[in-house]
């Protein structure tokens, strides 16, 4: 069976989260998305956990349904503590299986710290200490470190992470056998790292809004049960394990460095030429996600493990009509075009990825075809996310056009190549 999954979503009980997101309006932008399978996100917050034990039904598998949506049981546990005279801060996913072993992790953790505080409680918890706890309550569980590479709450953060692995979780390292890349790197970035190899690399939202999820997910042929997902990305299996759904990393927030209260973006090199200051202020600025990747890697940009999974990089549909029609993504015309794309021609991840021109054409406009035909072409430019910023996208710019070329003999033919895959 064929589907798409996302396991890393917030419930509204989250800060800075939409009061949407609860189950019926997770259940039905996953309908319009594509998306099959779904993380609860936050079953460490009380009042969520009863939400989701009233209305989540068993499958049998160690999943649940809910209004035809498979959901797996999911938190994201933030731990700030020092260790060897320095501080940390490390986000890390946890996986269960049944409702029992989760009132069991909630029981260990809140002798801990408040976990009724918010969604994603925060814990003065060693990462290697709650896989610990984790797996010595139920070793079905699985813990992946979130988003590895953000500056300030990662595995692998300039700001507040470890250079390995093994440092971070120590003798609980051989439990790891996944890691999430975050909406500002792909796998291809982190195929520069050869210890990185034999981690199966998924893909999430981290949603905050309904309408978010799916931005980055994960493609799956296989049962849908909670036990041969995790056999899955355990066993790193390419028949079973087909994809990931990318953000253009360059959109990511950390993907540059720089220093937002000055608007200066810095690739690495001019980091490097600047000495890590801004230019601007002679403030440190934040090292993103470019420069540590390329402080850690032991590979040249272009290498591609045996084991390697695929993936395809898109926009979503929303911000390709928004540039299409040339208005803000929250516009009542991108909200028109978008109910009128997905009514006449069904799930937006076909949209994106399998629709023909001419299918297309039976619905949409020109120039929104054009958009969806040239992001999986990737005839686009990017200016890279820094510092919390999001990067700007230019589909149909100037700059876009300019660029074709360059995008065509670099990441075009790349891209292109990933999409013949499937």
């Amino acid at each position: 069976m064929k589907f798409i999954a996302d396991l890393h979503i917030h419930s509204k009980y989250s800060r800075a989260t939409s009061p949407t997101m609860d189950l019926p309006n997770l259940a039905k932008w996953a309908k319009i998305k594509g998306i099959d399978l779904l993380g609860t996100g936050d079953f460490t917050h009380h009042l969520w956990l009863d939400h989701l034990k009233s209305v989540l039904k068993p499958s049998g598998k160690g999943l649940f349904v809910y209004d035809d949506v498979h959901f797996m049981l999911t938190a994201e546990i933030s731990s700030i503590y020092s260790k060897n005279n320095r501080c940390y801060r490390i986000h890390n996913l946890i996986f269960a299986p049944s409702f029992e072993t989760v009132d069991k992790i909630n029981k260990a953790l809140s002798a801990i710290g408040n976990l009724r505080a918010d969604g994603r409680p925060i814990l003065g918890l060693d990462a290697a200490k709650l896989a610990r706890i984790v797996f010595e309550i139920d070793p079905n569980c699985m813990l992946v470190p979130a988003h590895i590479w953000t500056p300030w709450f990662s595995l692998f953060g300039s700001k507040s992470g470890f250079d390995l692995i093994e440092d971070c979780f120590e003798e609980q390292a051989k439990n790891i056998f996944a890691l999430e890349t975050g909406l500002s790197s792909d796998p291809a970035m982190n195929w520069r790292l050869s210890a990185l190899d034999k981690y199966s690399l998924i893909s999430n939202s981290d949603c905050h809004s309904p309408q978010k999820i799916g931005r980055e997910a994960n493609v799956f042929d296989c049962e849908m049960s909670y036990f041969e997902i995790r056999d899955v990305l355990k066993t790193k299996d390419k028949k079973r394990f087909l994809y990931t759904i990318e953000f253009f990393p360059e959109e990511g927030k950390y993907h540059y460095d720089g220093h937002r209260n000055c608007q200066v973006r810095l690739s690495p090199r001019e980091t490097k030429k600047n000495k890590g200051l801004c230019p601007q202020c002679g403030k440190a600025v934040t090292v993103g996600v470019t420069s540590r990747v390329e402080e850690l890697a032991d590979r040249s940009e272009g290498f591609v493990p045996d084991n390697a999974i695929p993936f395809k990089n898109l926009i979503p549909l929303e911000e390709i009509i928004a540039e299409a029609l040339e208005v803000g993504r929250t516009s009542k015309r991108v909200a028109a075009a978008y109910d009128q794309a997905v009514t006449g021609l069904g799930k937006e991840f076909d949209i994106l990825m399998h629709k023909t021109e001419s299918e297309l054409t039976a619905v949409l406009p020109p120039r929104i075809i054009q958009g969806i035909l040239k992001v999986r072409r990737a005839e686009c430019v990017i200016k890279p996310g820094y510092d919390g910023e999001y990067g700007i996208i230019s589909i149909f710019g100037k700059g876009a056009a300019k660029n074709k070329n360059v995008k065509k003999t670099e990441k075009t033919k790349k891209t292109e190549k990933q999409w013949n895959l499937f």
